[in-house]
């Protein structure tokens, strides 16, 4: 055997790509599937979200870069990976988030989870998905005012968003009448964080991501699939005023769910390898969301059962592995 040959050979964590198709060029991919939602929160929004961008970016690219300076580690930014996570984070952000608490946010994202973990490929959790709940934990007013858009002809500054609407009518506050429509949750009139107000935006930019296979589409149609049958079966049981198949949608376009679903929830890192994992995975991220939607104190579950399943992708891992590769041990052990 040639003694180059294992040479050759390079040892290194996940991901692990087998094309032409490096850590760089998906991070880009990923990049470009994101400027639909980011162009749409300057529409929606106006110019703030562009610094609010620039600020989550440029403050995840300098916290892994100092981070590795200070460790004596190879200088990993050029993946771009820091700068995806920094722009994810910017998305979950309500427009008029003060910008300090952004860097706080990116701080916890790229040194707390990714870097302190060993780096890209070995953190438990999604970065931006953990930045956005310490953030939603520790300030909790700023990252529940939402600036109205710039469609709403009032002279409010702020307003609720859909599922804060929703919250209201649950506690019977308001009418089922004062919900938003479905088309204006589609279209993004409607206010909220930065990336989820456009749910045309996120499927073009997710389509996108399953286009050029840098994601699966088990995934994300899972989540979403689950929060729309979980929501038609609540909301028949439910009655009244409610119309169930409206409510489905409702709860589709409204918040993160297709946000999460497409740019968190699909994260190679914290996600099941395997398609019938991803599947199962898909459908707790639903699940989960759907109980703290209707049952729990927030109005919002994406990040929380994003992150709860990332807790359990191990386990999920390791079943369904056993289960395909492991079929006939059992057979044996018995005899």
């Amino acid at each position: 055997m040639d003694k180059n040959y294992y040479n050759n050979l390079t040892v290194s964590s996940s991901p692990h790509l087998v094309t032409t198709l490096d850590t760089q060029k998906t991070m880009l991919m990923v990049l470009i599937a994101l400027v639909p939602s980011f162009i749409m929160s300057i529409v929606v929004f106006g110019a703030r979200p562009i610094a609010l961008t620039a600020v989550c970016a440029i403050s995840a690219v300098f916290f892994e870069w100092a981070y590795n300076k200070l460790m004596k580690k190879p200088d990993t930014v050029s993946d771009l990976s820091a700068c995806v996570t920094g722009v994810i984070l910017a998305m979950n952000l309500p427009s008029s988030f003060p910008f300090w608490m952004a860097i706080i946010g990116t701080f916890v994202s790229i040194v707390v989870v990714k870097c302190m973990f060993g780096g890209l490929g070995r953190n438990i959790a999604n970065p931006a998905i953990v930045g956005r709940i310490v953030l939603l934990l520790s300030f909790t007013t700023q990252m529940t005012t939402w600036p109205v858009t710039r469609m709403d002809n009032t002279d409010a500054t702020t307003g609720a968003t859909a599922l804060g609407i929703l919250s209201e009518v649950a506690k019977g506050k308001q009418e089922v009448s004062t919900l938003p429509d479905n088309l204006s949750l589609f279209l993004g009139t409607c206010g909220g964080s930065m990336g989820e107000v456009s749910a045309i935006a996120i499927l073009i930019g997710g389509a996108f991501l399953i286009w050029k296979k840098i994601i699966s589409p088990i995934i994300p149609v899972s989540f979403i699939a689950t929060v729309f049958v979980f929501s038609l079966i609540y909301y028949a049981i439910v009655g009244g005023d409610y119309n169930a198949f409206n409510m489905a949608i409702f709860h589709v376009c409204a918040g993160g769910v297709m946000f999460g679903a497409f740019f968190c929830a699909t994260d190679y890192v914290t996600s099941p390898i395997m398609s019938k994992g991803k599947l199962i995975f898909g459908i707790g991220c639903g699940v989960v969301t759907m109980v703290i939607r209707i049952w729990c104190a927030y109005p919002e579950g994406v990040s929380f059962a994003i992150l709860f399943m990332n807790m359990l992708t191990p386990l999920i891992d390791s079943r369904v592995i056993r289960s395909y590769y492991c079929k006939g041990g059992a057979k044996k052990d018995e005899k």
